[in-house]
């Protein structure tokens, strides 16, 4: 699972107030909910598009800190798609996902990397809690 933060000033209530709405209108109907880290995030076990075999997404509440975005995409191995002449799909799935990801944090795909790398860095940083 990968959690996305918002820019700075923004929140993620404002920007995508009806979560589940949302997530069926880039991905597909919401099927069910699983738990992670104490919130129920939204399950489509059937997406639209044919490269996707299950989307796992929704708002994770951390208290005092602003709620992040949590994704999480099962793919299908582009073997199959491509066997199933579905390859337009697996162009339009990168496009769904940056999509989502850009509407939901207000930040594109070079964005969200620059901010990975940061995090990276700053794990690599820290001292180890021998």
């Amino acid at each position: 699972m990968r959690e996305y933060k918002m820019r700075r000033g923004e929140h993620l209530e404002d920007r995508v107030p009806d979560m589940k709405a949302f997530v069926e209108e880039y991905f597909g109907e919401v099927t069910d909910t699983e738990d992670y880290e104490g919130t129920d995030l939204l399950v489509v076990d059937d997406p639209d598009n044919p490269v996707f075999d299950r989307v796992v997404a929704g708002r994770v509440e951390y208290g005092s800190k602003k709620d992040k975005l949590a994704l999480h995409i099962d793919e299908r191995p582009a073997e199959d798609v491509i066997a199933e002449g579905n390859v337009d799909a697996a162009e339009d799935a990168v496009a769904i996902k940056n999509d989502f990801l850009e509407e939901a944090t207000d930040r594109d795909a070079k964005a969200r990397r620059d901010s990975l790398k940061r995090s990276v860095e700053d794990d690599a940083d820290a001292p180890d809690n021998v």
